[in-house]
């Protein structure tokens, strides 16, 4: 697990933060949530939180998260703590993109919709067989703007998909530490699958 200390422990890099309106009050508020304490209490305090902070007002990400890029669903990181090492990731999802089922390497994530609509599936991990893991979907749903959602490991695989044909969508991850890289699942013959490592990178957030 990455801790606070990690987090920016290379002196020279600062941790990102990106301005935006209403940036101190969101730091705040998830600041409040993450020092409750157990994941189970930071989890359920940051999605009431997120719920919150999506339909105030004085609160409005920054014009880039709102610009889909045409290859990939963007992730741009607005803020790094120094202090809890939490990192909070906008990721804009043009029509039609979406991620394979992944997990997040062991790090509680609160997700939340800022705008438009996603289409989420959870799995159930139910057998392994070295790198070849056996799944099924578990549940699905469309989360509309002000809904979040929290995963903490072992009950972390997912995926992510917009599913309209012209809107963008626009939502916010608070993960525990900065998550740099993931598994993905590959589909194979029936409900089994084959994990491969993902470096997952970062776009510019200005």
């Amino acid at each position: 697990m990455t801790d606070a200390s990690h987090a920016c422990a290379t002196p020279d890099i600062a941790c990102p933060d990106v301005d935006f309106r209403g940036h101190d009050k969101l730091i705040a508020a998830v600041d409040a949530a993450v020092a409750r304490g157990d994941e189970h209490a930071v989890t359920a305090a940051l999605r009431q939180t997120l719920c919150g902070l999506i339909r105030d007002r004085d609160v409005h990400l920054p014009d880039c998260v709102f610009e889909p890029i045409a290859d990939h669903y963007a992730r741009r990181e607005l803020y790094r703590s120094p202090a809890h090492g939490y990192s909070v990731v906008a990721m804009t999802w043009a029509p039609g993109q979406g991620t394979p089922v992944h997990d997040h390497c062991g790090l509680w994530c609160v997700e939340g919709v800022w705008d438009g609509e996603l289409e989420i599936t959870q799995y159930e991990l139910l057998e392994r067989d070295g790198e070849r893991f056996r799944f099924r979907a578990a549940g699905g749903m469309q989360a509309g703007p002000g809904s979040a959602g929290s995963l903490i490991p072992p009950h972390e695989y997912h995926s992510i998909r917009n599913a309209s044909a012209d809107a963008v969508a626009v939502s916010v991850h608070i993960y525990k530490a900065p998550m740099e890289c993931c598994s993905m699942f590959v589909p194979r013959e029936g409900e089994w699958y084959v994990r491969a490592d993902k470096a997952l990178a970062t776009d510019e957030a200005v």
